[in-house]
């Protein structure tokens, strides 16, 4: 995934999937989702909603505050990352011998439990 050509970076990504997995937050929140300042957070946002991949929206909870919300073109962006990302490691198992494969799938069920304890962990933060 590494190797693929980035029109967005990791941290934007992840932002992305933030607000896809959980919908739309303040700033100061998704800050602290993604480990970032405020400001790098204000800024990462910026540049995203010039890109078309996210939204402000008034929050119906405080007027005086936004959310971040996900656009059509972001939840496309995103899809697009997972794809190249799956096909690149697709090739890579490929090149594994039977042995490795085998042992690839035999951790699978940690991974994803794995997944399932980062997943969690974030939408406690």
């Amino acid at each position: 995934m590494r190797r693929a050509p980035r029109a967005v970076g990791l941290t934007a990504i992840s932002t992305l999937a933030t607000l896809e997995r959980t919908g739309p937050r303040r700033v100061t929140d998704l800050a602290g989702v993604q480990g970032v300042s405020q400001p790098s957070m204000t800024s990462l946002v910026t540049g995203l909603e010039r890109a078309g991949y996210v939204e402000r929206r008034d929050d119906p909870t405080d007027k005086r505050a936004a959310l971040v919300a996900l656009t059509d073109a972001g939840t496309d962006t995103l899809r697009e990352r997972r794809r190249l990302g799956t096909a690149s490691v697709a090739e890579l198992v490929d090149q594994l011998s039977p042995d490795d494969r085998a042992s690839l799938e035999a951790a699978l069920p940690a991974l994803r439990r794995l997944r399932e304890l980062d997943e969690e962990q974030r939408e406690r933060a």
